[in-house]
């Protein structure tokens, strides 16, 4: 495993360097101090997953996080000294993985490290007809989806939600359930995480996605999916 840090404090990418040596020695760390040397490293190592601060000069760590989604869909979690929901919120529609708030335990750091990796690694297989709801379709051998015959590109958590959602056709699913299914069971007061992942996936399927066609509110309960 490679993992890239990218702080503006080399401080904190020494500790964290330290902590994954101490807990998973055979991983490899390497470090940014800036956005662009960031994204030149990510492009030229390839890593399996970022731990990407929120406040570095120049290139916030949110335009840093917009880059990598323009090419890769690999597991970013964001680390900031901001606990507020609008940060969180605007990570998330980003596409963020997860969100951790400064200072953390290193325990911490590394469960969710490892949760975002098994999340990764373990997306849902089946080996099924396609899932055909009006124009969008969901093709679960490929793991991949289309509107109108036209490929929508999807990152690894967008495609395990809608996934839970079309299995689950014309069922509401709770906001626990979704979120226990997509990012794990100790999300599930996460409700932030789950309307943002809701709003990327509206903005990509749906014709017009202030007036949803597919993905339908249960209000104060869940969400669930136009059956076939």
């Amino acid at each position: 495993m490679k993992v890239l840090v990218v702080d503006d404090e080399p401080d904190v990418i020494k500790v964290i360097a330290m902590s994954f040596r101490m807990q998973q020695p055979a991983w490899e760390v390497i470090a940014a101090e800036d956005g662009s040397e960031a994204l030149e490293l990510f492009e030229r190592e390839r890593p399996d997953v970022v731990l990407l601060d929120v406040g570095l000069p120049e290139m916030s760590g949110f335009e840093v996080l917009k880059a990598i989604r323009l090419f890769s869909d690999v597991p970013v979690i964001m680390l900031t000294v901001r606990d507020d929901e609008l940060s969180k919120v605007q990570g998330l529609e980003l596409g963020a993985d997860d969100y951790v708030t400064k200072p953390f335990s290193h325990l911490e750091l590394m469960a969710r490290v490892r949760a975002v990796l098994r999340r990764a690694q373990t997306l849902p297989l089946a080996h099924e007809r396609p899932f055909v709801s009006g124009d969008v379709c969901v093709d679960f051998a490929r793991r991949a989806a289309t509107v109108c015959g036209q490929p929508v590109a999807l990152t690894g958590t967008e495609y395990r939600l809608l996934y839970h959602l079309v299995r689950n056709a014309g069922r509401v699913m709770t906001h626990e359930a979704l979120l226990a299914r997509v990012w794990g069971r100790e999300y599930t007061d996460e409700i932030s995480y789950l309307k943002s992942y809701i709003n990327r996936l509206r903005n990509k399927l749906e014709k017009d996605p202030h007036h949803p066609e597919y993905i339908l509110t249960e209000y104060g309960v869940g969400y669930w999916f136009r059956p076939a």
